[in-house]
């Protein structure tokens, strides 16, 4: 079956290099192949076209006419796997849950989620004004519902 050859020759790609990884991969019905990867060190065209090659230089357009498009996780999209937090350390991130959305530094990643900090400022817990206090989350992966970096210009 045509995905599954695609499959095989996508994993095969991605084997070649450890640093890349699948963040989503379709197959419409008219046989347009979409591939997104991610990167622990960000992904480059270089490795774009290598999964790409990978893939169509082993499919026969004689026997299944397809079209190709192998892209990297643009910066603004929702991260949506653990791995793709531990090389945003250190960036400043827009994390939604059920119960609230924050912003913060990413700080640590763990098997079981992230931790957040940002400094905020608060009442005096005595007398008038205010005072910045550091503030620390943290949030598992199962109650993220949308996490982003936050781009600066």
């Amino acid at each position: 079956m045509f995905k599954d050859k695609v499959t095989e020759f996508l994993n095969e790609g991605l084997a070649e290099d450890e640093n890349l990884f699948l963040i989503d991969f379709s197959i419409t019905a008219d046989n347009k192949i979409t591939v997104v990867i991610d990167g622990d060190n960000g992904v480059t065209v270089q490795d774009c076209i290598k999964i790409s090659r990978a893939i169509e230089h082993n499919l026969d357009r004689e026997e299944v006419d397809f079209a190709l498009e192998v892209a990297s996780a643009g910066a603004a999209a929702p991260m949506v796997l653990p791995r793709q937090y531990k090389k945003n350390l250190g960036r400043k991130m827009a994390v939604r849950t059920e119960e609230d959305n924050y912003e913060g530094n990413l700080t640590s990643v763990s098997e079981e989620g992230i931790t957040l900090e940002w400094k905020a400022r608060e009442p005096k817990p005595i007398g008038k004004g205010k005072v910045t206090v550091q503030k620390i989350k943290k949030i598992g992966f199962a109650d993220i519902k949308e996490a982003k970096v936050m781009l600066k210009f």
